[in-house]
């Protein structure tokens, strides 16, 4: 297997040489990791790894989505229906408290890792003088350093450390390099750590914004993942309201897909300052990115209902309350503020090894955290985790941490 798509790409082929720069996604090197291993046969297996919701879709997303089929026959425009635009406005007001206008603020995309992508196309400044450093948190999910570099920016890696609470702390950019900064991805609920971002944290990135003048990209697609009802994670849209501070230089992105268990719709939104996304309806409209009139009818009755999704919690939930336990006296990892992820530390610190052995004897997948970083400031902030994402059936969850704990038993 090829280390990266430079091994595919001939040198006289009329290909973007920026590909070359792009690294194997996590789920190829966990292909590689697993190659020439044979699981346990006796064992049903048990897949941990990829963060795809498995809870059932709603029936009545499935019944707008085939009312919505006589719409086949037209092209959608790339801005959507104003009842797609006024579901989404609606929903963020309220989930988050904030009031937006819909034909200005608010945009539908083909689910939001289609968006964060296509939006730094769209923002970065490549040219010579122009901005073009991209932050990221670290570890991160994949498409922040992917999108990046084929912007022709250069991405800087802020990792988050159990030490500093999974923060990202923006004293360690230096202070030479902000003014070459065009967009800082964040992510919260953070992937894979299930960080929330506090109103302070907010409070000092959009302070920085501010002084430097640099584009926000909140990447929320775990926002409605989370443990107790009455908690649900703060956003950057309410963070900004509770400052005062308007929508400038703020991109939110979230998603249907983890919200209402539709992750073949491939729908979700954007929002957030109008200037902003004036532009990137522009780019969005040369790139040919609308949305399907059955999904946008599909979406709209997704966004205008909340009991499903309070449901998809109380099943995550559930599983985090019977996993937790079994696992707690074998790994080391902290309560997530939300999302469905367990980022937890392996005995030994060798997590691609801990993936791979527990793989082979327990036929069980977890996904090593090295492979969702990168090494920066001298060290890879994954190595020696691994990501749980418990997202199978609660029976399967519970089978599955058993057989962790046995495996890790066995290994002692």
């Amino acid at each position: 297997m090829a280390d990266n798509l430079a091994d595919f790409i001939k040198p006289d082929t009329a290909m973007n040489p920026r590909l070359e720069q792009l690294h194997p996604y996590p789920f190829q090197k966990l292909r590689e990791l697993f190659a020439g291993v044979t699981p346990n046969p006796d064992l049903e297996p048990v897949n941990l790894s990829i963060g795809e919701p498995r809870h059932a879709t709603p029936q009545f997303i499935k019944d707008a989505l085939i009312t919505g089929l006589p719409g086949l026959s037209n092209y959608p425009i790339t801005q959507g229906s104003d009842a797609l635009r006024k579901a989404i406005a609606w929903w963020v007001e309220r989930r988050f408290g904030v009031k937006l206008d819909f034909a200005t603020e608010v945009l539908p995309v083909n689910g939001s890792r289609e968006a964060l992508f296509a939006f730094a196309q769209a923002s970065v400044d490549s040219s010579r003088h122009g901005r073009r450093v991209v932050i990221s948190p670290n570890p991160f999910y994949q498409i922040y350093e992917g999108a990046a570099l084929l912007a022709g920016a250069r991405p800087f890696f802020l990792n988050t450390l159990p030490e500093n609470g999974f923060r990202m702390d923006w004293a360690k950019v230096p202070e030479d390099l902000w003014e070459q900064v065009n967009l800082v991805y964040v992510c919260s609920p953070g992937n894979p750590t299930g960080k929330v971002m506090s109103l302070d944290d907010w409070k000092e990135l959009f302070a920085l914004s501010d002084a430097h003048g640099f584009v926000i990209a909140a990447d929320e697609c775990y926002s409605e993942i989370y443990l107790h009802e009455a908690k649900p994670p703060l956003g950057a849209l309410t963070a900004a309201q509770q400052l005062g501070r308007g929508l400038g230089n703020l991109i939110v992105f979230n998603s249907l897909s983890k919200r209402s268990n539709v992750p073949g719709l491939r729908s979700g939104m954007v929002a957030g300052d109008a200037e902003l996304m004036k532009a990137f309806l522009l780019y969005r409209t040369y790139h040919g990115s609308a949305m399907s009139p059955a999904v946008q009818a599909a979406s709209v009755a997704a966004w205008n209902d909340e009991a499903h999704v309070i449901e998809n919690r109380r099943q995550y939930a559930e599983k985090f309350a019977a996993v937790m336990p079994l696992l707690n006296d074998v790994l080391q990892f902290e309560t997530p503020d939300a999302a469905f992820y367990l980022w937890a530390r392996v005995p030994g610190g060798d997590d691609a090894a801990f993936a791979r052995g527990l793989y082979e004897k327990q036929h069980v997948t977890v996904l090593p955290g090295s492979f969702l970083a990168r090494d920066a400031a001298g060290t890879n902030p994954g190595k020696g985790f691994v990501r749980i994402a418990l997202v199978d059936t609660l029976p399967a969850c519970i089978e599955a941490a058993r057989r962790m704990a046995r495996f890790i038993g066995e290994a002692a």
